[in-house]
């Protein structure tokens, strides 16, 4: 569809720092959680999770439950007319009657008239179980001992990913360096500030269920397979979100609720503790990654032979996508004219891997960026002109085979960082003149690390991808009043502000005119996932065709007037299965990163002082929202680097609450978040706009892992960089 216009002078709201449409009620407790909903005659809700990680069940025996006083009911497997499940693949039950393949299975659904005795009801159930042999390490479970975990995945390999460029052989034949690494990037809990949540209840025949999620229409849909049921009879509504970060891509207690509500007939509600979500959940894939790669003696890079096994664990969520990014990402950002990349998501009996900010990206762009600069310091060339001399430019081949696009300028952005952060460039090379902004108390080796990354903006590999705005404009001789009904759900990310923005800045009202209805499937049309940082790229080329088709009908003097506008965004292929060949993405978002730390040698503490993130938004919609978003994005790359210590053993979770798994606190995270905009317009997005909200998570723990090496003389392959690990690695350089 055409763009509208982008000079600056020209626009009211696109471009400008408007407050957040959501912030009086969030800052007041004035909005409402899925937790906070109550209706009377409300019954509650206590799920018996399988607590073991495989194990074929016997026999489920419920007889004490029911008989206990305020328990109105008690659900199996056998009260689920279809009883499986999933984002992509239908391979998890809603409640297992046969085998659970993970501690965070759910069971048995006990609904009582108070938490308290459908807690009790819930310890009442007894299930016999036989234990069965457990896989937990995703290499192990390749092997072809191992047991199966879903009988038509051999090997338990989910997927399989082969990309082949050029000619691998004789690209390493040409390497005068050869940097050969294992990389291990852990499992990270999303930590979302309200645990699983919502209430479902009847509307005549329809089931309402009220929660918090990231698409809606897909809940939807999910819901009603598993009831049998067609879809208008389920309603789902989206309350205020604490926090999603693609964990709330996956069901986790809609399904629950809908089938507790239709059974009872009265308004149910669950809350889950944190043990539950942390326990019952997914969380960022842990992956293995090993990766060779050759570079002449002038730097630039000829050959990369990557192999990625990616933990799925017990059920496929969306680990097949994830792993897609991640074989792409895992040469970076780099023109390399030979590639060789075999990607693996394996079945475990771990925990799910699950969708987090990134998805994917951030474990290959670790791998990459710390090859680079193990190059870098094996051949004595600085690492801003080794990148330089290997950045992909507009036009080069991925390693999938096709170009980049034009409107992406990694140099532009390097250039920027490196600058920014004291890199100067004397003739053909960078000198950094400045190491570490001091002013910190804590002494120790101090040190500067750089890197780059790029994410996929919209679905990818073949997906297809679309967004669907209703807008209806009221008055009588001007607009008084512009309703907008668009599904997108509001993760904190800002979407429901920028899409009023963009109506009013279209319509020509002003803002306050314009009146928006979220997340409801009932009156709003698909929008949807609130993920692949794609809602203000997709949702406003969507409100762009709504609002001008509004516009036609009011200027036909249609009282009121309204408009219904589908986007279909260009479209992307999958990898073909022999040579990995694929258009990938919609639209790419580019990044460069710098972060300055400090090593307490002692305690092997690690301190930010100051990290300055370059990434180009094509136009930034709501500049301060953006920079909310960058900072956020830092903040929890910070703790995935650090500090964020998942421990599972034998597919047990041990660290099952904030005791245990520490989340980074003001006083943790990077002193100054420099935030730098930069603006090429992407031809796709709605005034050249791309997302961003998940870029800048991508590059932190490599740009840091470098600078601890810069500071240190120690590299570090794998996080989280704890205290405990850095003391181990400067031992060990002494030894």
């Amino acid at each position: 569809m055409d763009q509208p216009a982008t000079h600056k002078d020209a626009l009211r709201y696109v471009g400008r720092s408007v407050s957040r449409v959501d912030a009086y009620d969030k800052v007041t407790g004035k909005a409402i959680y899925p937790g906070d909903l109550s209706l009377p005659g409300m019954l509650h809700v206590k799920i018996l999770f399988a607590g073991r990680p495989h194990a074929r069940i016997l026999g489920i025996d419920i007889r004490r439950a029911e008989r206990l006083p305020g328990v109105v009911c008690v659900l199996t497997g056998k009260d689920v007319p279809v009883n499986s499940y999933g984002l992509a693949f239908n391979d998890q039950p809603v409640l297992c009657d046969q085998v659970v393949r993970c501690e965070g299975d759910q069971v048995a659904v006990v609904i009582a008239e108070t938490e308290s005795i459908a807690a009790q009801g819930r310890d009442l159930v007894e299930v016999s179980y036989e234990d069965l042999p457990l896989v937990c390490d995703p290499r192990q479970a390749m092997q072809p001992e191992a047991p199966l975990l879903h009988p038509d995945y051999p090997g338990n390999i989910l997927d399989q990913i082969r990309i082949r460029k050029g000619d691998i052989a004789a690209g390493f034949a040409q390497a005068e360096v050869v940097v050969e690494s294992s990389y291990y990037l852990p499992m990270q809990e999303h930590a979302y500030l309200q645990p699983e949540a919502g209430l479902a209840y009847l509307d005549g025949e329809v089931i309402v269920v009220e929660s918090a999620g990231q698409w809606a229409h897909h809940d939807q849909r999910q819901i009603a397979r598993s009831l049998a049921l067609p879809e208008e009879r389920i309603r789902v509504i989206y309350r205020s979100i604490g926090g999603a970060f693609g964990g709330r891509e996956d069901i986790s207690v809609q399904i629950i609720l809908a089938l507790a509500a239709l059974k009872t007939g009265r308004p149910v509600k669950v809350i889950w503790t944190r043990e539950e979500s942390i326990r019952g959940h997914g969380k960022r894939h842990q992956m293995f990654i090993t990766s060779r790669w050759g570079a002449r003696k002038d730097g630039r890079v000829v050959a990369a032979d990557v192999k990625i096994v990616s933990d799925a664990g017990a059920y496929a969520y969306t680990s097949t996508m994830v792993l897609g990014h991640t074989a792409l990402t895992c040469t970076g950002v780099y023109d390399i004219p030979n590639v060789r990349v075999d990607a693996y998501a394996v079945y475990t009996n771990n925990v799910p891997g699950a969708a987090f900010r990134g998805f994917g990206s951030p474990q290959g762009c670790f791998s990459a960026e710390m090859q680079m600069e193990k190059i870098s310091a094996r051949l004595g060339i600085d690492p801003v002109t080794i990148r330089e001399r290997n950045l992909l430019n507009p036009g080069a081949l991925l390693s999938t085979g096709t170009p980049l696009p034009d409107s992406i300028h990694l140099d532009q952005l390097l250039k920027k960082c490196a600058e920014q952060a004291g890199w100067v460039r004397d003739h053909d090379r960078w000198t950094l003149l400045r190491r570490g902004s001091g002013g910190s108390e804590i002494m120790g080796q101090r040190g500067t690390g750089i890197a780059l990354g790029m994410k996929n903006v919209g679905f990818s590999f073949g997906y297809p991808e679309e967004s669907t705005a209703f807008i209806m404009l009221k008055g009588s001789r001007e607009i008084e009043e512009a309703v907008v009904y668009f599904a997108g759900a509001e993760c904190g990310q800002g979407v429901e502000t920028v899409i009023q923005q963009m109506a009013a800045e279209v319509l020509g009202i002003p803002m306050d005119r314009v009146q928006l209805k979220g997340a409801d499937t009932a009156i709003s049309p698909e929008a949807g996932s609130a993920s692949a940082s794609r809602l203000t790229l997709m949702g406003g080329n969507a409100i762009i065709g709504a609002a001008r088709k509004a516009l036609a009908c009011w200027q036909n003097e249609e009282r009121p007037a309204w408009g219904r506008y589908t986007y279909h965004a260009p479209s992307t292929t999958g990898f073909d299965p022999q040579t990995g060949y694929a258009r990938p993405h919609v639209v790419f978002s580019p990044v460069a990163q710098s972060v300055e730390t400090e090593v307490d040698t002692e305690t092997g503490k690690i301190h930010v002082p100051r990290v300055i993130t370059v990434i180009d938004v094509g136009q930034a919609i709501n500049p301060t929202l953006l920079e909310g978003q960058v900072e956020g994005a830092v903040s929890q790359a910070m703790g995935y680097a650090v500090m964020e210590n998942l421990i599972s053993h034998e597919g047990r979770i041990q660290t099952t609450n904030m005791a245990t798994y520490l989340l980074p606190t003001v006083l943790d995270v990077p002193e100054k978040v420099e935030s730098i905009l930069v603006e090429n317009p992407d031809p796709v997005g709605p005034w050249g706009a791309r997302g961003a909200g998940e870029t800048p998570f991508i590059p932190f723990a490599p740009a840091l892992a470098s600078a601890i090496y810069n500071a240190t003389g120690v590299w570090y392959d794998q996080l989280p960089l704890t205290p405990q690990a850095i003391l181990a690695g400067l031992r060990d350089k002494c030894q």
